[in-house]
């Protein structure tokens, strides 16, 4: 431990040596009245991307370009270096007769890092590397702060996270998948513009939350003196705007739920929510897929893609089917004959399913069941469509069964992509369901919806028959990129700040971070210890092993389980479930060291089977339950065993 709080040390003062060097460089050129930071602009005339791509035409023809050296070999009286814009890389052929003997002289001092112009003639090395003659080089900007060496290999994706900037000078991979996710939503815009939809803008601060079942952020106006809450959905809004006598509008725009994080999750994130008067759900299926397909072949060039190993086809029209349908054929229950509650209740106590408080309702037993025993199973493109009535408040009711309502969500591999509804405009009906949300929201579900008095009033007025679609962007943008995690496709992801707990601030951290932690146990009070020895035979029988969290998420219908993905030294990954969502968010924990008990029978849970258990520390402060997870030094193995 201590050995490797050293390295760390000599790692930073390393660091800060390179630093403090690169400071005394552009000291000297402030000095010498060269400073590259009085440089306010500088005539590029053409990209690397640009002059790679169309080599015969800018053959020994003069160009500028500029960019960050990302590479140098000084050799002598000749050098190349290569620099990087936001296009591609370009080598540089650099030596001191074109540029003479100061301006050589200064263009060796300078460092990895540097942004800097270059006028020259382009041509082919013998190598056949097309690079740029230079005449002339200038330094633009001055890098104070060395650039990572290996940043490429870096295991810890949270500095990635962190420091984008740096992730997106390093990894050109990166810089892509955000070029795509910008491809992506100029896609759609056009998209939707042809087909004559009005992009519009409604507000991010309301005096309600609604629109959709979520714990929404709540903020004070102090004009006003009132409660606000960012936006949850903007389709109250959007709907709102189609009374009023738009018939196509859309928007695209940020979205706030106060809820966990986990790699499908962010606190903010992008859809896009459409409406469509005279219209209804099968249109809204018809959008769907061209949407995707189309986007697909924008920035993959086909409609066949493979999504973190399996194989995703996007093309044609994709399979509908109806949730009661879709469950029959996953488990063989068939809700068209279950018409009670009771019925419900009983089947899903015979299955073991955990029925959440206050959903013991035929509707939401069908929603749990599809949860369990389908909603994973989905691979293909899938529509699941005519929803039970108590899981969409904004859903107009199937004029089949009025106990379903024409509500579809697409699943791709077991995730769920989009939204959509045959908008219910009967304001009568809409406002018994608001008064459900209430009731709901007063039993302690704070993810339930608000009375909103206004959107009533607004549907008093008269809707037409509407159709709605909501797409996650990111989850979007994921799937055509490739990517595992929703940070991976967000620029600056939420990130807890360095330093923080749950009863500091990070500026009130103290300046010495080296004085060790003074902690009042004074209030703790701790379990009686067991009376009862347990034989050693009983106790070695126990595996407890080291285990790396390879990935950790929300469990969904579950406000305390979290799932994690452990590395146990097997080739096979390990699945633990654990009541401690209350105590930790899924990302502080991904990548740490555990320890957990290996050789336990396996458990289901929510319909997963928990293989092991993870130790923890839990004692009670002031009448609270406290809760520590075992985390050990990262040094230790995964699967190295504890005696």
């Amino acid at each position: 431990m201590q050995e490797n709080k050293n390295q760390n040390q000599e790692v930073e003062l390393d660091e800060n040596h390179l630093i403090q060097i690169r400071k005394d460089k552009l000291k000297e050129l402030q000095e010498q009245g060269k400073d590259p930071f009085e440089i306010t602009k500088f005539n590029r005339t053409n990209s690397a991307g640009e002059i790679k791509a169309n080599y015969e035409e800018f053959e020994n023809k003069d160009v500028t370009v500029a960019g960050r050296i990302i590479a140098k070999r000084i050799m002598g009286k000749a050098s190349f270096c290569t620099i990087q814009d936001s296009d591609e890389k370009i080598q540089s052929y650099v030596s001191i007769n074109d540029l003479g003997e100061e301006s050589y002289k200064a263009f060796k001092t300078w460092d990895i890092g540097d942004i800097i112009g270059i006028t020259g003639f382009v041509f082919k090395t013998r190598t056949e590397e097309i690079s740029v003659h230079a005449k002339e080089v200038t330094l633009l900007s001055k890098s104070l702060r060395p650039l990572p060496e290996k940043f490429h290999g870096l295991k810890d994706v949270d500095l990635r996270y962190r420091q984008r900037y740096v992730d997106l000078i390093m990894n050109p991979e990166v810089k892509e998948t955000f070029r795509k996710r910008s491809q992506i939503i100029s896609e759609i815009r056009k998209i939707l513009d042809e087909k004559g939809f009005l992009e519009v803008e409604t507000p991010v601060l309301n005096t309600i939350s609604g629109g959709a079942t979520a714990r929404p952020f709540i903020t004070h106006h102090n004009t006003l003196n009132i409660p606000m809450y960012l936006r949850i959905a903007t389709e109250l809004n959007l709907k709102r705007l189609i009374v009023g006598g738009y018939d196509k509008v859309y928007e695209m725009g940020r979205i706030f739920r106060n809820e966990g994080m986990d790699i499908r999750h962010n606190p903010e994130f992008t859809t896009i929510e459409l409406y469509a008067a005279y219209q209804n759900y099968h249109d809204m299926m018809d959008i769907t897929e061209e949407l995707f397909q189309k986007c697909a072949m924008r920035v993959c060039g086909t409609t066949k893609l493979t999504y973190q190993g399996t194989e995703i086809d996007l093309g044609g029209k994709w399979k509908r089917v109806t949730m009661i349908d879709s469950i029959k054929e996953a488990c063989g229950v068939d809700f068209n004959t279950i018409n009670s509650d009771e019925e419900a209740v009983t089947l899903a106590k015979e299955r073991k399913l955990e029925i959440p408080a206050g959903k013991e309702t035929r509707g939401h037993i069908i929603s749990l069941f599809f949860d369990e025993y389908v909603e994973k199973t989905i691979v293909q493109p899938t529509f699941i469509y005519d929803y039970p009535v108590e899981i969409s408040p904004l859903a107009k009711r199937s004029p089949k069964d009025p106990r379903l309502t024409e509500r579809f969500e697409v699943f791709i591999d077991g995730r769920e992509y989009g939204n959509a509804f045959s908008e219910l405009n009967d304001p009568i009906d809409q406002y018994e369901r608001f008064k459900e949300e209430i009731a709901a929201r007063e039993n302690g579900d704070d993810e339930a919806g608000m009375m909103d008095e206004d959107f009533i009033n607004a549907l008093e007025y008269g809707m037409p028959p509407t159709g709605g679609l909501g797409i996650g962007i990111d989850r979007l943008v994921m799937l055509l990129t490739d990517s595992a995690s929703i940070r991976d496709v967000l620029l600056f992801p939420t990130m807890k700040p360095l330093g923080s707990s749950d009863n500091k601030k990070i500026n009130d951290i103290p300046e010495n971070n080296d004085r060790e932690e003074v902690i009042d146990f004074s209030k703790v009070e701790i379990e009686p210890l067991f009376k009862d020895y347990v034989d050693f035979d009983t106790f070695s029988k126990s595996d407890f092993r080291a285990v790396k969290v390879r990935e950790c998420v929300a469990v969904p219908k579950s406000k305390k389980l979290l799932k994690f993905t452990l590395d146990d030294g097997t080739d096979t990954e390990r699945i633990i479930l654990s009541g401690i969502h209350p105590y930790y968010e899924p990302e502080e924990l991904i990548g740490k060291t555990l320890i957990a008990i290996t050789n336990l029978p396996p458990r289901a849970m929510m319909g997963i089977d928990s293989c092991g258990m993870l130790l923890s520390a839990v004692h009670t402060e002031e009448g609270e339950e406290k809760l520590h997870l075992l985390m050990v030094d990262n040094h230790i193995p995964a699967g190295a065993k504890l005696y």
